[in-house]
């Protein structure tokens, strides 16, 4: 049986390599009776060579015929295997690149730290919208696009978990791209051991656990901001700006806000406090969470609420959060214009997100 990997390669050729048409070759010979010549180039490459399965499939039309009957059998005709390959152009050139397309706006004006939960938060506020525009194509269409964008999705965050967690010596190509949003804080330095024959000593995987439990985190983020932006979307731009706040912004000064006391400036107040999630159930046990210890213990993610000495950073949050919902509104006004050919037709670049400030 012929592989995969083959029949992809003879595809390729045979989509790619095209004789020159007769029209063009009596168009090219009239033209040189009426006027004389032009030297040949002195370099000229050389014409591919086609394999034996192109040439057999280009003149006989049984074989042509049974060459793409046994590809389609395979799924690589199918309307899945279509959605596949076109969402991920999607997913990878709409909602990955927008961290780091505005990553001035994200970490400058929404105090959204360098790390790659930010990272994550920021894309998957694209992807929603993304998919908001999903749902209103045929049921035929919109269930294969919607569930293969989310795929690429989950097998891109998946590789940035293990690039995170335990970055490989050599660097390998990535699912999608290296981001600029966020350094890797565990990435091997330059004077790297190095074993006998040169090369970099290698380093061991991140263990499958700690990757599946991260997996789990993010899946548990990924549904809890969906159903709060449809919530939004459905009852108001106030509701819709919470939702913003409390999954992009990271609910800061949830508990109230610490200002700093004039009285005694050198009194020290606590200037750790987050705002910690208590939906969920599949990774933390919200019975046994100490939630005043959570509220004052680093995550990690880096949003946390600002100290007093930063207090007037909260004014800036109403302007941002009606920025963001217009952003999101206009964006989603702008999608439903695109039409369902064009999107099941795989061109992108009308689906391609604007700025969030419109000025």
């Amino acid at each position: 049986m012929v592989s995969r990997s083959l029949l992809l390669r003879h595809l390729k050729n045979h989509h790619t390599q095209r004789p020159v048409s007769l029209s063009l070759t009596r168009c090219l010979a009239s033209k040189s009776t009426s006027k004389p010549a032009r030297p040949a180039p002195t370099k000229v490459q050389p014409e591919q060579p086609k394999s034996w399965l192109t040439r057999k499939v280009e003149t006989s039309p049984t074989a042509k015929r049974i060459f793409f009957g046994f590809t389609n059998l395979l799924g690589y005709g199918s309307d899945k295997q279509v959605a596949g390959r076109r969402a991920q152009g999607f997913y990878e050139q709409l909602c990955a690149v927008m961290p780091d397309q505005q990553l001035e706006f994200w970490q400058k004006e929404c105090f959204l730290p360098p790390t790659f939960q930010s990272w994550f938060t920021v894309t998957n506020l694209h992807l929603w919208m993304l998919t908001v525009r999903l749902r209103a194509l045929p049921p035929a269409y919109g269930k294969a696009y919607q569930q293969a964008l989310v795929d690429h999705f989950f097998i891109d965050i998946e590789d940035r978990i293990r690039a995170v967690l335990q970055p490989p010596t050599e660097p390998k190509s990535p699912y999608t791209f290296i981001s600029k949003f966020y350094p890797n804080p565990n990435a091997p330095l330059e004077n790297t051991q190095t074993q006998k024959d040169g090369k970099p000593k290698p380093r061991g995987s991140a263990p499958d656990r700690i990757v599946t439990r991260q997996m789990k985190i993010f899946k548990e983020q990924y549904t809890g901001m969906g159903l709060s932006l449809d919530l939004g979307l459905v009852k108001g731009d106030q509701e819709l700006a919470a939702a913003v706040w409390r999954n992009l912004l990271g609910a800061r000064g949830a508990q109230g806000i610490a200002y700093p006391n004039p009285s005694s400036p050198s009194a020290t107040s606590p200037s750790f406090r987050r705002a910690v999630n208590l939906v969920g159930g599949e990774v933390v046990n919200v019975a046994k969470l100490d939630l005043k210890k959570e509220e004052t213990t680093d995550d990690g993610s880096g949003v946390h609420d600002f100290p007093p000495s930063e207090s007037d950073n909260y004014l800036t949050y109403p302007e941002v959060m009606l920025n963001i919902v217009g952003y999101v509104r206009r964006e989603l006004k702008r999608l439903e214009k695109v039409s369902d050919e064009d999107i099941v037709g795989g061109d992108w670049t009308k689906l391609k997100f604007g700025r969030v400030k419109s000025n």
